[in-house]
């Protein structure tokens, strides 16, 4: 079994939804369901339809979460040292070339949002910042070509999901 390592914000983040999906989005879903096979024919029954619909969507839900979970290594970045970069380690960037600034921080797969600059460990910028110093330049291959990269800051700060 492959393991998914994850912030304690990140697991935090998932147990809480896969804890709202079963007291709360399933059981209404399932009464919402009753409500609706009690309407009669359900061939034509678009409110049991659409209920057995959510139910299933649920259930998916349930079943992924809970996957993710049991795979879940959990890694408190506070504990770590951030001189260089790591999981968990927030790393401003200036591309050379154009002198744009970036800031990410380095998370878990199920954690990252490239548009909230929470980058996977996995994703290839991470893989190339991974033990970088600040001062240090990265050559990284994006989906918009090569860039040239200057680690100008490397720290930790509190992730909020």
């Amino acid at each position: 079994m492959e393991k998914e390592p994850m912030t304690i914000s990140g697991y935090e983040k998932i147990t809480n939804n896969l804890d709202f999906l079963k007291t709360h989005e399933r059981p209404e879903t399932v009464i919402a369901l009753d409500e609706a096979r009690q309407l009669g024919d359900l061939k034509e029954n678009a409110e049991y339809h659409a209920a057995k619909d959510k139910l299933k969507l649920i259930d998916s839900q349930i079943a992924e979460l809970g996957n993710i979970i049991s795979k879940a290594i959990i890694i408190d970045p506070s504990t770590l040292p951030h001189d260089k970069v790591s999981f968990g380690s927030t790393v401003n960037l200036v591309d050379v070339e154009t002198e744009k600034e970036f800031t990410y921080t380095i998370v878990g797969g199920v954690e990252s949002d490239a548009d909230r600059g929470l980058i996977s460990f996995n994703s290839p910028l991470a893989k190339q910042l991974m033990g970088k110093e600040e001062g240090d330049e990265v050559q990284a291959t994006l989906p918009g070509g090569l860039s040239t990269f200057e680690v100008v800051e490397v720290y930790y700060k509190e992730i909020e999901l």
